[in-house]
């Protein structure tokens, strides 16, 4: 096993809710665990935390009481009963729904005083593109955009990548399509937004991969369970072991993301006098 050298971070977004980005994000995440990489689950969407419940656990603490100065970022950390590391948000907490991209920024280099070697972070975004989830973008190396082949969705995604690609000038943005009839449907649907992406954008962007429908996704989110545990050997749990290893398959990050980034410290480390380490 060939561990990465620095801590990747994927965001994973979508342009509205019901996309199933916390799905997308918690299998995956466990997926990549399954390969024998270290992985950390960061339960981005602040206000409307969702992770815990999909992994059936309990969060004494979670994000807001790192921004109250009660905890530090290690303090909240929980291990779940699949032995992820996660760090939750809250649930029903308006303010923190409503935090400025600066509060957010400063919530991102809290991440450099944690201690755990990882090799990736998985963040699970708020849906749509307030300052906070752009921020929180800007911080990944990896942005994935989980959509449905639904109008609304396919509109919202492309809005989102729309956002990311003029307004913040950011790459390395990947489409996952969900809940597809089939593979093929789904390569279409990538090869649809990336056409529109090309003439009206003047970019492209990349396919990470698609899950199919399977209604195993729904019954482990009523028992509160994870789809990979819950049924393993499903379609929807294929397609996400396939998703996590095209992730591997990517060239290893070799460069900080920009300004504000997720274990910074860990970026410029290596090219520092070793006086100031």
């Amino acid at each position: 096993m060939n561990l990465r050298k620095y801590t990747e971070t994927i965001g994973i977004a979508s342009g509205k809710g019901g996309a199933g980005k916390t799905t997308v994000s918690v299998n995956l995440a466990l997926a990549l665990q399954e390969k024998g990489f270290r992985v950390m689950l960061f339960d981005a969407d602040l206000g409307l935390a969702n992770a815990p419940i999909l992994l059936g656990t309990r969060c004494p603490f979670n994000i807001s009481h790192v921004l109250s100065g009660e905890k530090t970022l290690a303090d909240i950390v929980v291990t779940t009963p699949q032995n992820l590391r996660l760090i939750s948000g809250a649930s029903g907490n308006q303010a923190l729904a409503g935090l400025t991209a600066v509060q957010v920024g400063q919530l991102v280099q809290a991440f450099s005083d944690l201690q755990e070697e990882l090799d990736y972070l998985i963040v699970d975004m708020a849906a749509g593109i307030s300052p906070a989830v752009m921020t929180l973008m800007a911080a990944c190396h990896r942005r994935f955009i989980v959509m449905r082949n639904d109008p609304s969705s396919i509109a919202d995604a492309y809005g989102t990548i729309k956002v990311l690609l003029e307004d913040e000038l950011m790459d390395e943005i990947y489409l996952i399509p969900n809940a597809i009839k089939n593979q093929l449907a789904g390569e279409a649907l990538f090869q649809r937004i990336n056409r529109v992406c090309a003439q009206f954008l003047g970019r492209t962007i990349h396919y990470a991969g698609s899950l199919e429908m399977d209604a195993l996704i729904q019954d482990a989110h009523k028992h509160l369970q994870p789809l990979l545990t819950f049924a393993p050997a499903s379609q929807a749990a294929k397609d996400v072991r396939k998703l996590a290893g095209a992730v591997t398959d990517l060239a290893p990050a070799d460069k900080p993301s920009g300004a504000v980034q997720f274990f910074i410290s860990r970026w410029l480390a290596p090219t520092l006098p070793k006086d100031l380490h």
